[in-house]
């Protein structure tokens, strides 16, 4: 028997009723699917009994590629490698379905890095059926006014529709985290903000939420040498604290910030 390795943030799913509430949420008649975090391959499984084209995995550890290699011989294309350093673009020139149990201490890492490097109107991906830590699943689709609002909100809403299918408790997973789960479901949106460069999304939100508590005043003029005429345009009212300010207003800033560093 494998067993999970803490380092890699491994934590198998093990319910079945989860594992069908996963599969049901997301397209897979006839598409491609990526899937990553899959453990022993209980959901690879439940994928395999659906009519799919191809059936990718990325896997770093050794130890479980060689059993979903065992388990699964040539039913499913395994890449050996990390999902961090891996070009997920290069998989498929068809669009593809991805599930995630993505490992707890990369999460966040593994979304912002795909939603940074998304092509305008050339997203690799039809769905993304995501798995995380319920406090960061909170954050994710976390509203404008509210407390868990913030950067990861911010970014994970700019070019994607994003919808919680359900929390997952404790023993649906072994080893059983300490945490409860909940799992998201991912698509693009048709009409999006355009931003040359989504990094300067990253950078004001950080600067920003560097002040969470403070007024916009601080953050504004360090990113805008307090520019009065960009305050009247945006109709900014920087008495306002960074949770106040809605998602439109954020990329708008970004943008702004775009033309002034061009």
């Amino acid at each position: 028997m494998i067993k999970p390795k803490k380092s890699l943030g491994q934590n198998f799913l093990i319910d079945e009723d989860v594992i069908k509430k996963i599969i049901n949420s997301g397209s897979i008649e006839n598409r491609n699917i990526l899937e990553i975090g899959q453990g022993t391959g209980n959901l690879t499984k439940a994928i395999l009994t659906k009519i799919t084209k191809k059936v990718f995995v990325i896997e770093k550890d050794f130890a479980l590629s060689n059993l979903l290699k065992k388990n699964f011989g040539n039913k499913i294309t395994i890449i050996n490698d990390d999902v961090l350093n891996f070009d997920e673009k290069s998989i498929s020139n068809e669009k593809l379905t991805v599930f995630g149990n993505l490992p707890y201490n990369i999460s966040t890492e593994i979304l912002c890095r795909w939603i940074v490097n998304l092509d305008n109107d050339n997203f690799w991906f039809n769905e993304l059926i995501l798995m995380f830590q319920k406090e960061v699943a909170d954050r994710i689709i976390a509203k404008f006014n509210t407390k868990n609002y913030g950067r990861l909100s911010i970014l994970s809403n700019w070019k994607l529709d994003i919808n919680k299918v359900c929390d997952i408790q404790k023993e649906s997973f072994f080893p059983r985290p300490k945490i409860e789960s909940s799992l998201l479901f991912f698509s693009p949106k048709k009409n999006y903000h355009k931003l040359n460069d989504p990094k300067k999304l990253e950078y004001i939100t950080r600067v920003f939420f560097n002040h969470r508590r403070k007024m916009l005043k601080k953050p504004f003029n360090q990113l805008f040498k307090l520019n009065e005429n960009l305050q009247k345009k945006l109709n900014l009212n920087l008495n306002l604290r960074p949770q106040n300010l809605d998602f439109d207003m954020y990329y708008e800033l970004a943008k702004e910030y775009e033309n002034l560093a061009s």
